[in-house]
Parts: C-alpha cells; structure tokens; sequence
C-alpha cells in the first residue's frame, strides 16, 4: 500500500481482535459524522479508491483467538499498512472484558508488534466502557452481565470468570496485562479527572517509561478528559492506544467533527427472511435464544459437523428449505474448548454455502470468534455502517465485489450484548 494512495489521509486506524467488538468502533466513529469503513483483511488500493475519502479506517481481525506467533504475522501486515497511512492514531482494539492469556489474544503481544509502527512514547490503555457496562476502579475491571444486568468484578463475573478459552482470573488489568509481557503498567486512576492533575500525573508516569499507562473509567465524561489528554500528545508523533470503542468515544469527544461530514447511512433493506448463526455459549445470548420466536431453529451437532463429510450439505439444504418459508437460526450445541476454532471455522462454511443459495435480506452472527470465522469464510471486503441496533452491535452493510452478497444487512454481535428481545427486535427493525 502507497502512502501517496489518492485518497484523504485517515487520523485514525483501527484493529479489531474480533469482528464484533471491531463493528462497534465503526458504528462509534459514523455515528459521530465521520467517514469510516472497517475493511476485512488490510485493504488494497483498490478498494481504498472504492471508499473513497475516510476519517476511520478499520481492519477486522481474530488475533483474540491466536496465539502469539500467528498474531504477530498478521498484526505486523496491519502495522505497516496503517503506518503507509500516517494515521496519527493506531488503536488496537480489544475486547471491553480484556480477556485475554499470554498463550491466545494475548494483549501484550499485541502491544509488542503494533509499537514498532508509531513513535509516541505514550501507549494509553483505556480500561472501561460506560455505554456497554464496563467499569475501570483504581485498575481493576467490572462488566455488567448482560444488558443492565448487575455489574460485577470481572474475576466474578458469572460468563468472563468461565470464559470456555481465556477465563478471567485477575481484575487488576496491571496484573492481568503483566503476565502478557507488559510489566511496567503504570496507571491514572478516576480521581485525577476531577481533581484536575490529570497531565501533571500522565507526565510523571510518563518520566519512568513504563511499557503503557493504564486510563481509569467511572463513567462517560472521564473519556472527554482523556480524549484531551491523548490529543494534546499527538505532537510527538503517530500513537498506539489499546482498549475497547471507548479509545474512539474519547477521541471523538474531543475532535471536531469533520468538515466533509459522513455522508447518511443507506436504509436497511426492507423485507425478505433473517438468518442468524448463533455460536456464543454465554447465558446472555442463550437467554436470547431462548426467548426468539418467529425462527425455525436448526441445532448444530459441532462433533457430527467436524466428524461427518455429509453433515455440512444436509444442514445447509435444511436451511435454505426453511428461508424459502420464513426466517432461520442455525444455533451451535455446545463444544470442547480445544475444538472450538475448527467448529467456528465450519460454522463459516456452513453460513457461506447457505447465503450461495439462499436469499436473504438480513444475516446475524452472534459470538465473537463465530463472527470473526464466519464473515472470513464469504466473498467480502468490508462493512460500513448502516444504522443502530444495540449497544455494541449495529447494523451493518456487507461491502463484495459478489452481487449476490454485495449490500447485505449484516449484525454482529458479542456474545455479551443486547437485551433478552434481540433476536425479535431483529425481526421487527
């Protein structure tokens, strides 16, 4: 990729370690009036030329689910083509909860190839995200189960705690981030905000060279306070920042909004059947399942799926015979945790064999790492973003050089989000 590419010169860039949380960023930066498109792998000249002028651009990824080595590949490709970019802001974008382990997502690693491609001393780490439940208090993190559901520490949180590969055993993110290979975390808790000595304690911290600076979050207005803090460092050059859509709601808290304002979301497309593929495992969105109506549900034997040749074809008939009358949910049983990506994996063959022969007006992919494999296994470049839906997981467009996939509605969503309705509301919007 040319940085002379004839296109505007995007201020910020985003990576996603997984395809939900990485549509959430999009929606933060279009709904603002920004010109944004999260591209699914690092885009070409081509497609640059396709989107036309941006503010935002996204890279959609799953490094959440590899190990450092394979992360590191990929993670290098996205540094560089940022930095062709000039981008003044490289956000890593992790998950809200953090999990994360030193052996798969690890964060650190993360941290480790992306800080090659800026030059700014500072990597900020923004440690909560209001809108979505998230919480950071003198370092520690607390998540919300659920839409409005009880907020608890994430070490006790009744989904994270259990997370099937990267558990959450440690609340502290210093802690947590230390056994990733960031060992000098330093960190701003909430008070400096209203105290006011916010900058005096960011260049103190600073003075150590610590490997990042943790930012606490109490609540939305803290993130207007560090937006300024960040910005007024751009002078030293181009940044990493790590952290969940709230690095992109401080940023935009502070710029203005562009001249050449984003211009208006086309409307969804009315009409035709949903298909939704559900693979999260978290009690919030098996509430959500439990609770949908208007679905033929079709279950997924993940073992029968991997073991027989046969299984693919008869679920994907299976499910074009029911969109041919109405709307479909093929839904995930539950998996060994070892086989857990070869399952997402064929999930993504199956949606992409299904959506070959079926027309559909909407597609809902519910889980993060599902997300991230589904959309991989299908003939599309990017996605941009269409309108709102939850918190969390808006309504996008499928961006293909495929007519037959080209303009799509799309939502992807965290296993976490949205309200025991979604799979209705979906339906219904």
């Amino acid at each position: 990729m040319s940085a002379a590419a004839p296109f505007a010169r995007p201020r910020v860039g985003w990576y996603g370690d997984d395809l939900t949380g990485a549509t959430d960023t999009l929606a933060t930066w279009a709904e603002r009036g920004h010109r944004a498109l999260l591209f699914l792998r690092p885009p070409n000249s081509a497609q640059l030329a396709a989107a036309g002028p941006l503010d935002a651009v996204g890279i959609a990824g799953a490094t959440r689910s590899m190990p450092p080595d394979a992360a590191a590949t990929e993670l290098d490709a996205a540094g560089r083509a940022f930095a062709a970019l000039r981008v003044d802001v490289l956000h890593y974008k992790c998950c809200s909860t953090f999990d994360s382990a030193p052996d798969v997502g690890s964060i650190g690693a993360a941290v480790a190839v992306l800080r090659k491609h800026v030059t700014n001393p500072l990597v900020p780490i923004i440690g909560g995200q209001p809108n979505l439940g998230r919480y950071c208090l003198y370092g520690h993190l607390f998540a919300a189960a659920g839409a409005g559901g009880d907020v608890h520490r994430i070490d006790r949180h009744p989904t994270m705690s259990r997370h099937p590969v990267t558990p959450m055993g440690e609340s502290d993110l210093r802690r947590h981030l230390a056994a990733q290979g960031l060992k000098r975390v330093a960190l701003i808790d909430y008070r400096a905000y209203a105290e006011g000595d916010a900058d005096t304690r960011l260049d103190a911290n600073l003075a150590a060279a610590p490997h990042a600076v943790l930012f606490d979050v109490a609540q939305e207005s803290d993130l207007a306070v560090i937006g300024r803090l960040l910005t007024d460092r751009l002078a030293a050059g181009p940044m990493l920042a790590v952290g969940p859509s709230s690095v992109a709601r401080a940023l935009a808290a502070i710029w203005d909004e562009p001249a050449n304002s984003a211009p208006p979301a086309s409307p969804p497309r009315a009409g035709g059947p949903v298909l939704a593929l559900v693979g999260s495992l978290s009690p919030v969105t098996r509430a959500q399942v439990a609770a949908a109506s208007g679905y033929r549900i079709l279950a997924i034997d993940p073992a029968k799926l991997l073991a027989d040749g046969g299984e693919l074809r008869r679920l994907c008939q299976a499910a074009v015979a029911g969109l041919a009358q109405g709307h479909v949910m093929l839904v995930t049983d539950a998996a060994q945790g070892a086989e857990m990506a070869r399952v997402a994996r064929a999930t993504g063959a199956l949606l992409s064999a299904v959506l070959a022969e079926a027309d559909v007006s909407r597609i809902v992919v519910a889980g993060g790492d599902t997300s991230s494999h589904a959309i991989a296994a299908l003939d599309a470049w990017g996605l941009s973003y269409r309108a709102p839906m939850v918190p969390g997981a808006p309504l996008c467009r499928l961006h293909s050089d495929d007519p037959h996939l080209d303009g799509r509605d799309i939502i992807l969503k965290g296993g976490q989000m949205g309200p025991v309705s979604f799979f209705a509301d979906v339906i219904a919007t």
